[in-house]
């Protein structure tokens, strides 16, 4: 299931043919081609089968001429959603949640999002979790609140006194940040013109 060397979006999924999981299909399905600029491949799961899974993505091909672009596993006794916590006895025995797992080109979880029932996933925000991650690793720094593509990135906090004079004079002379333990920088052009983990 893990492909070393890309990240990988892994999302359960309560039932074929129910109307959030088709939306949420649907959206997913449409980002595959980004989600594939990132790196990232995308992997589908719910306890119904295969035959279930195929007349479900072929339905949506005819209403909506839509073709689903990456695999969905039938996990018909429910062992893998039950590994990665996907089934939440306080509303199913049985039925998947809503679980998004972003995990990185190591095959390590890095993020784990859970929506209820009734509420469909947010692509846009998945996909900035998954920029705000790659650009982490890469700049070896960090994201700030509400950070997007291209922003500037968190400077790691010195770790010795003599680091931190340092950065002090640094903040100082460049405004660029609010005191020795919040400093930013630019991201690396590398990170900002290629996916470096690729």
């Amino acid at each position: 299931m893990i492909i070393y060397g890309k990240w990988l979006i892994l999302f359960s999924h309560p039932g074929d043919f129910t109307p959030v999981c088709t939306t949420e299909i649907i959206a997913f399905t449409r980002a595959h081609t980004y989600f594939k600029q990132l790196n990232t491949e995308l992997l589908g799961l719910s306890v119904d089968s295969n035959a279930s899974h195929l007349a479900w993505i072929y339905d949506i091909f005819c209403k909506t001429g839509i073709k689903v672009s990456f695999p969905i596993i039938a996990d018909r006794n429910g062992e893998i959603a039950r590994r990665y916590g996907m089934i939440s006895s306080d509303i199913s025995n049985t039925e998947t949640v809503r679980n998004v797992y972003i995990i990185d080109d190591k095959g390590i979880i890095r993020t784990i999002f859970i929506y209820p029932m009734n509420v469909g996933r947010f692509i846009p925000e998945i996909i900035r979790t998954l920029q705000a991650l790659q650009m982490a690793d890469c700049s070896e720094g960090s994201t700030a609140a509400n950070w997007l593509p291209n922003q500037p990135v968190i400077v790691s906090p010195p770790k010795t006194y003599e680091e931190l004079i340092e950065r002090v004079n640094h903040v100082e002379n460049n405004k660029n940040g609010v005191s020795w333990y919040l400093s930013f920088k630019e991201p690396p052009e590398k990170c900002i013109d290629e996916d470096c983990n690729k």
